[in-house]
């Protein structure tokens, strides 16, 4: 027989976003957005979770203001546990963080906004896949290799392709 301690363990963070994900891929934004809830209750004050939460939220209630702030406070949370601890995070998770804020922006309607989340995502993580498939979605574009040059300049076009197309 289970005690009922054990029923009540908390859940880690990872546990929580596992299901929320799992929720948002089937295309359940409410119940993904009632287990976040769930879990800013036990973990307040934790970045992904509270990111998570301000771009469901703005998608399932149109809170926009709301979510945009709450995706801003979760960056500044990550900085501040950085800057606090020492500790080092990997840049894809400030990453996600700017997606979200990002992504947030883009259902509120601020495009200009929108573009410069996801330009400092990919400054966090060149590579990040979501990050660049919202720039090309959007027309943002690299800085040219070379500046003092044209974009359209061979030079910094063919180099530019090599570079970025490895």
């Amino acid at each position: 027989m289970l005690n009922a301690e054990k029923l009540r363990e908390p859940k880690t963070i990872s546990m929580y976003l596992k299901e929320v994900k799992n929720l948002i891929r089937g295309d359940n934004l409410e119940a993904a957005l009632r287990m976040l809830d769930n879990a800013l209750t036990e973990h307040p004050f934790n970045a992904l979770l509270l990111s998570y939460y301000g771009y469901l939220d703005t998608i399932v209630n149109k809170n926009y203001k709301r979510g945009m702030d709450l995706c801003k406070t979760a960056i500044e949370i990550s900085k501040e546990e950085l800057k606090e601890e020492g500790s080092f995070k990997h840049e894809g998770f400030h990453a996600v963080l700017y997606f979200h804020l990002g992504k947030t922006y883009l259902v509120g309607g601020v495009k200009q906004s929108a573009v410069r989340a996801f330009k400092q995502g990919l400054e966090a993580d060149p590579e990040n896949p979501y990050l660049l498939g919202e720039a090309r979605r959007m027309g943002i574009r690299r800085k040219p290799v070379f500046p003092f040059l044209k974009r359209s300049n061979p030079i910094n076009k063919y180099i530019g392709m090599l570079i970025h197309n490895k």
